[in-house]
């Protein structure tokens, strides 16, 4: 008996050290280009008190640490997945790593008269005007660049001479929300044979659980080998005696042993340097991760403005005394009793949201103030991103104490809080710039012109207004210092879960850095507690990534799948193979089981309604409109394609985001047009209320499903007028079909025999169809979506 004993703590002690980690974070994937050097900051990659790494050799990917960085370079002949082994206190772990090879593509365009110059600008590169000069061909007078690029959807223009120009030779083009077009160009992969690895089953045997997994290939002509299969557990690799392979099958045995209240298992195959889609299996307590789960990717977060919600408290309406200001841009009365009374009435709980992000309830100005650009229209600080005060709440929202109970209200009623905070700037009547100035850019340049808009020339410093200065945190350590612990005093003082940061990319990195900092260390690490921080940025997938780390933010507004979204659930002749590219390019950057934030709408972009019923068609100026002919929806229609595009929203990967009045259809145009004051019950049409009881369900099917939250995502077809895809994890399957056009269609969905599936299950409808021949037989009407539940 005693050495029974003995020999099974030993097993257990040598399993335990093999899977133990001491990282909190999950280790996400760096990605490098097969030939180029590239250098990553360690705290970026995971939070540690000390960084003494030390890395083992790759064949594959040179690496050193220096001075906190770690500094790669891919081999140029190499392409695929690999693993960089490092050894921190004792105790072993991996950075997946991916190498891939660009493409080069070829810019060409010939413009009217003679320019003195023009450049290539776009999506690729941030849209910056300056960087891709193109070179004139003196025999043909076309203007010529190439560049090196991933595969993916981009939108482009030239910029000639300062007018920014589509390209004439391209027919392919989207609205860019401001009366004018973007070019778009698709970069296909290298590879043209698919790969994929699917889940299978999961089983429990004696002390082990086993997860089985299937590697599909289409023109395979190698065998499987434990070579090519990744396999991860939290931070180290899994050992190759726990893995059998049979055929095309293989299977991880883990013992229940080393499985904690939440693990993770990420697994992959590499052949020839094609790599498949990472499948990650989340457990909790020794099984896969449920619809009971409290981790962030069960999040369906609702997105309002304080002041345009709900009117609780007629005794704070208080709009500022202006004759210039009109009503769109002054305050409508909303605020924080108004939330309170909605929590009340259920009407959150019966949205089946679980999470709220609410714009700032901080001070702001009693007076209003001229926008920069003409018409320099007069507006006051209703929406909250003024800030005159670091912790006074807006007395026209209420008081420190009523956003507490509204915060504990919304616990009580499982909903999460995300506050709204901003780090870029104050007010004018902010005392941090009246007493500390030098914490604060300039507002003119050495060139004597304006600090104001320079989006990109000027990120890190630029002004959106000239009563808004903006931090300037590379000179200013105590701005860096006090502002991250405003941040933290929201945090412990109100009891919200976490942020909305606005304007993110014009915050140097270093702030959100001290901040992510501070929160593992005084939050996270010692009260069990994620936070999660979501932030706003419009640029380059890498513009936004760069900022999405485990050293600064969990995510980002997904802007650049928006952008190939919007305008395919708005217009039926764009086919929706262009979003499954940019989906599937999204994936390739934030991983396929992400958490960044997917939207329809927002408080900074046109609603979709107003496209979708034609208001916004060809040049109209969306500012224009909004002010002196507000959209109103005229064709039932819309609201179809509306709800095709929700069903879209909450079956993707990443949380989905509804903004206050998506769910019965609210259109409007652009700001302030597209914060109307929220209606409610009879204040809606008939159309609306049955708007509303759809998106109800719809969003309801995401909270009850875990394979949505959890899963996989695997296309079967992306045509012009049908997206289907099936989620799936180890809980479930769920098949989606979308039809976008406006006539009925009977599909034959093939399923995979390997998923054994008999049967399938209308989850809007109730009624289940049988499968013969792994085929479930499909009727979707015009505009309409269908979502089964696959049973085997």
């Amino acid at each position: 008996m005693k050495v029974s004993k003995y020999l099974f703590l030993l097993c257990f002690l040598l399993l335990s050290s093999a899977f133990a980690q001491s990282i909190t974070d999950i280790i996400e994937p760096v990605r490098l280009v097969a030939g180029q050097a590239d250098s990553v900051l360690v705290n970026d990659i995971f939070y540690s008190k000390d960084y003494n790494l030390q890395l083992n050799r790759n064949k594959s990917v040179s690496a050193k640490i220096e001075d906190h960085y770690l500094k790669l370079k891919a081999d140029k002949n190499f392409e695929g997945l690999t693993l960089l082994n490092f050894t921190l206190a004792k105790k072993s772990y991996v950075i997946p790593v991916f190498v891939n090879k660009l493409q080069l593509r070829k810019f060409a365009f010939k413009p009217e008269g003679s320019p003195n110059k023009v450049n290539l600008f776009g999506s690729f590169n941030s849209w910056n005007r300056e960087n891709l000069p193109m070179v004139k061909n003196p025999k043909t007078g076309v203007y010529e660049t190439e560049i090196e690029i991933e595969p993916g959807r981009y939108e482009y223009k030239y910029f000639i001479d300062g007018k920014e120009i589509v390209d004439s030779g391209n027919p392919d083009k989207v609205s860019n929300g401001m009366g004018d077009y973007n070019s778009i160009v698709n970069v296909s992969s290298r590879f043209d044979t698919k790969v994929y690895l699917h889940q299978i089953d999961f089983s429990e045997i004696n002390n082990n659980v086993e997860v089985k997994f299937y590697y599909e290939k289409e023109k395979q002509t190698k065998k499987l080998t434990i070579n090519n299969i990744t396999l991860i557990f939290d931070n180290s690799p899994v050992n190759a005696s726990n893995i059998k392979i049979d055929g095309n099958y293989f299977t991880v045995s883990i013992d229940k042993r080393v499985l904690k209240e939440k693990n993770l298992l990420r697994a992959a195959v590499c052949q020839e340097g094609q790599t498949t889609n990472i499948q990650s299996v989340f457990f909790e307590n020794g099984k896969p991760a449920g619809i009971t789960s409290n981790d962030w990717h069960t999040s369906i977060i609702y997105s309002l403005m304080v002041d345009r919600f709900n009117d609780g408290d007629k005794t704070n309406d208080i709009p500022v005394v202006n004759p210039n200001i009109k009503p769109q841009a002054n305050y409508n009365g909303g605020d924080i009793q108004g939330l309170i009374n909605k929590i009340n009435d259920g009407y959150f709980d019966s949205l089946h949201i679980n999470t709220i992000w609410i714009t700032p309830v901080v001070d702001n100005p009693d007076s209003a103030f001229q926008e920069f650009p003409e018409p320099h229209r007069w507006f006051s600080g209703y929406h909250g991103y003024w800030p005159v005060h670091p912790t006074n709440i807006e007395e026209k929202f209420g008081t420190l104490e009523l956003f507490k109970k509204f915060t504990s209200l919304a616990h009580q009623h499982n909903i999460r809080i995300l506050l709204d905070y901003v780090a870029h700037h104050v007010h004018i009547d902010h005392p941090f710039w009246k007493e500390h100035r030098e914490w604060f850019g300039s507002l003119v340049l050495p060139d004597g012109r304006k600090n104001l808009r320079l989006w990109d020339e000027q990120r890190l410093t630029t002004w959106f207004e000239p009563y808004m200065p903006s931090f300037d945190y590379s000179k200013s350590k105590e701005a860096v210092e006090v502002m991250t612990d405003n941040a933290l005093w929201w945090l412990n003082e109100t009891g919200i879960d976490g942020f909305r940061h606005d304007a993110v990319k014009h915050v140097h990195n270093l702030f959100w850095r001290r901040l992510t900092e501070k929160i593992k260390t005084n939050i996270e690490i010692p009260k069990h507690k994620k936070v999660y921080q979501i932030g706003e940025t419009f640029g380059s997938f890498d513009l936004i990534k760069s900022y999405v780390n485990n050293g600064q933010l969990d995510a980002q507004f997904n802007f650049n799948l928006y952008d190939a979204a919007f305008p395919v659930f708005a217009d039926t002749t764009i086919p929706f193979s262009v979003l499954n590219n940019q989906l599937q390019k999204s994936f390739t950057v934030y991983g396929t089981n992400n958490v960044m934030g997917n939207i329809m709408d927002s408080h900074d972009k046109n609603r979709f309604m107003a496209y979708a019923d034609g208001a916004l068609d060809g040049d109209v100026n969306p500012t224009e409109l909004g002010w002196n002919n507000p959209p109103v929806v005229k064709k039932a229609s819309s609201y179809n394609k509306l709800k095709n595009y929700l069903t879209y929203l909450l079956t993707i990967p990443g949380l989905p985001v509804i903004y206050y009045g998506d769910e019965f259809g609210m259109t409007g145009a652009a700001d302030p047009d597209n914060r109307r004051m929220m209606r409610f019950g009879n204040e809606l049409s008939d159309i609306e209320k049955q708007t509303l009881a759809d998106v109800q369900k719809l969003v309801n099917i995401r909270k009850l499903h875990s394979a949505l939250n959890f899963g996989d995502f695997q296309t079967v077809t992306a045509n012009k007028d049908l997206f289907i895809y099936i989620r799936s994890d180890f809980n479930e399957r769920i098949l989606v079909v979308i039809n976008k056009s406006f006539s009925k269609k009977d599909i034959q969905v093939s399923v995979p025999e390997y998923y054994k599936i008999k049967a399938a299950k209308d989850l809007l409808t109730g009624k289940t169809i049988n499968l013969s021949n792994n085929t479930v037989d499909v009727s979707a009407d015009g505009l309409n979506c269908k979502i089964y539940q696959l049973t085997k």
